[in-house]
């Protein structure tokens, strides 16, 4: 273990418990403090955290175990499995069994303190996600740091789309202090949208939902792992589960009429949509599959007629031209449907704004990353209220092939050919394409195809709604993810 400097450390918290006990077959002092870290002293200060680190702990005849982990970037490294963090087993002895039994007992007061900490867990594990791993990386990297923290875990194994939605939809969820979908993001899609059709949805919307990287897109635990320094791994982001803090996270409603569906992550009409959507033939690639027929789809340059309208976030009023939206009544919220029908908000009384097409691509998001290399809304916050759009009407091939290369870090938004702003309500009115006027589009939602126009892209299967006006609204803060801060 590498040297901890005490000048860096902050000022230290009264000890709960102080005494000598061996550790490597040496006489060491050894204390734990209110604040939940142990220090020990051997060739200097060394300390190891409850909250971070310390995992569980297990009476090993006269020896006490600690299950720990620690961060590979930080002060304390030792081996165990990759990404950011490792496995390690702390082992000290009391020197008499009266001290045993107060270690344990103040380690366990400690570790019961935490608050939000899961004791039970409902995971979903997607086996046909990006490259068909996710069964492995559960059983090899997530279920054994759950063993080590003591939780216990029912899995689902998904058997097919949907399933994960069906089951939370009907499931009692009582007996559970959060969900994780070991998936890409289209199962954490499901699960939101199940716990929005109970009945209880407002009880059951406050139970977190985490996310563990196994599938092609993984934008949402990019997007909480990323910000605080964490790869994008499942180490991190089981990690993040086992500490148990939470965030609030919007949620958008997409209607038409009366048909609704809950997105998280993104809409997407035009080039996105259709790179996200067509690029499904190359989905043994992973996420290399958008970058391969990005480029094809670049080179085939499609434009779409058609209108957007939206209320602009304050700062963003100079965007677009002014104009009147009625909003469809057909839409309006029923008292006698059971479960989550959208936000109440007045629509008729807000300040729309209209940009007319021919469009490049159309694109709304709720949170920054769109996979793990597509930082697509850079200024995107988790509970702000508001969806980021990004549009572009016109771009030269190799400007746009430029611009696409700049997606990884989010600079794309600062092209000239990109206007960025922040949205709280949005009407996408889709067209045809302008070369081709019997030939539509796709309109994409988190990685799934919401409408397909005519002669698109496997235009005869069956679509949730029509290629025709959607509404989008959002709700600030309706659900709640496990988040690493």
């Amino acid at each position: 273990m590498d040297t901890l400097h005490p000048e860096n450390d902050r000022l230290p918290s009264p000890p709960l418990i102080s005494d000598r006990v061996l550790i490597n077959g040496v006489i060491t002092p050894l204390t734990l403090t209110a604040d939940g870290e142990l220090q020990w002293t051997e060739s200097a200060l060394r300390k190891s955290t409850t909250e971070k680190e310390i995992l569980s702990f297990a009476v090993e005849g006269n020896k006490v175990k600690l299950k720990t982990l620690v961060e590979r970037r930080g002060s304390i490294c030792c081996g165990g499995s990759g990404g950011d963090y490792a496995r390690k087993d702390f082992v000290f002895e009391p020197l008499y069994d009266e001290s045993r039994k107060l270690w344990c007992d103040k380690l366990r007061q400690r570790l019961d303190s935490l608050v939000g900490r899961p004791k039970r867990l409902l995971v979903f594990v997607n086996p046909f996600g990006g490259k068909k791993t996710a069964r492995k990386i559960f059983l090899e990297e997530v279920k054994p740091l759950f063993d080590d923290a003591h939780v216990q875990l029912d899995v689902q194994e998904t058997k097919y789309q949907l399933h994960a939605k069906e089951m939370v939809r009907s499931i009692d969820l009582s007996k559970y202090d959060g969900i994780v979908c070991v998936s890409g993001d289209g199962v954490l899609v499901e699960v939101v949208n199940g716990l929005l059709e109970r009945a209880d949805w407002r009880t059951a919307l406050k139970l977190p939902i985490g996310m563990v990287p196994a599938g092609s897109g993984n934008g949402m635990i990019k997007s909480l792992l990323d910000p605080v320094g964490l790869s994008c791994s499942a180490a991190s982001a089981t990690v993040s589960i086992i500490r148990g803090h939470r965030r609030s996270l919007d949620v958008a409603t997409i209607s038409q009429g009366t048909t609704k569906f809950f997105s998280v992550l993104m809409l997407a009409w035009g080039l996105v949509a259709d790179i996200d959507i067509e690029s499904e033939k190359f989905r043994w690639m992973g996420s290399a599959r958008f970058d391969v027929y990005g480029l094809q789809r670049i080179i085939c340059l499609r434009q779409y007629n058609g209108r957007i309208l939206f209320v602009p976030a304050p700062g963003f009023e100079s965007n677009g031209q002014p104009a009147s939206y009625n909003v469809d009544k057909e839409s309006s919220v029923s008292d006698k449907t059971l479960g989550y029908q959208g936000p109440d908000t007045n629509l008729e009384d807000l300040e729309w704004r209209e940009i007319k097409g021919p469009f490049v691509s159309v694109w709304l998001h709720n949170v920054p990353w769109g996979a793990e290399n597509t930082l697509a809304a850079p200024n995107a916050k988790f509970s702000d209220g508001f969806l980021d759009l990004i549009v572009m009407k016109d771009c030269p091939k190799l400007a746009l092939l430029s611009l696409m290369t700049k997606l990884s870090d989010g600079t794309h938004v600062q092209s000239p050919y990109v206007s960025y702003l922040k949205v709280k309500a949005f009407v996408l009115e889709p067209g045809a394409r302008i070369d081709e006027e019997d030939k539509e589009g796709i309109i994409d939602s988190d990685g799934e195809v919401l409408a397909r126009g005519r002669r698109s892209y496997k235009c005869d299967e069956k679509a949730l709604m029509s290629y025709g006006k959607l509404q989008i609204t959002v709700d600030q803060g309706l659900a709640t993810l496990f988040s690493p801060e």
